[in-house]
């Protein structure tokens, strides 16, 4: 990384989006390069730590979208239960995308599906012991590297960050229902 001074005469940290910027401000002068700033670095952030969430999960035996899965069934609660409907929302993936998954986890018995108590026509996803004791492992070991992540930034610059990227999530439109 090289270095620059700031308005304030501090010593600044410059990046590879830094870079990409000077270099469209020649080949495009006068285009607002704002927005590649900020989601620049959110796409390469998530780029470099992709590989290692992967690994991490690896490490439990599951995929990335299959720990979702799991995940969103645990957090809901006891009796750790959705209908394919709530886990096809709530994980924003195509219905041939989830049932791969589910059918995945089903074989490892991570998960069962039961006829639904309302609906003798539907199933319910329920979330088996193995299956809370594996996701629970997997979100313990991502959350303390997620910590030694953010350990370079200091706790108020980590709420100010939270705070900040929640308030660019709620302003952006609902994609889902454009």
């Amino acid at each position: 990384m090289a270095a620059r001074v700031n308005r304030n005469q501090d010593v600044e940290q410059t990046d590879d989006v830094d870079v990409f910027i000077n270099q469209r401000a020649v080949e495009s002068p006068g285009i607002n390069t704002e927005g590649m700033a900020i989601f620049g670095r959110i796409s390469r952030i998530a780029s470099r730590l992709a590989p290692h969430m992967e690994a991490l999960f690896a490490r439990h035996g599951l995929e990335r979208g299959e720990f979702d899965v799991l995940a969103t069934l645990q957090r809901n609660g006891p009796p750790y239960r959705l209908s394919p409907t709530a886990l096809y929302r709530s994980l924003m993936v195509s219905s041939g995308g989830l049932t791969y998954r589910l059918k995945r986890l089903e074989a490892a018995d991570l998960i069962r599906r039961l006829p639904s108590p309302d609906d003798g026509r539907s199933l319910i996803v329920e979330l088996t012991a193995e299956g809370r004791s594996r996701v629970q492992a997997a979100f313990n070991e991502d959350m303390q590297l997620e910590a030694d992540w953010l350990a370079a930034l200091t706790p108020s610059q980590r709420e100010n960050l939270a705070g900040l990227l929640r308030d660019l999530n709620l302003a952006l439109p609902d994609f889902d229902k454009e």
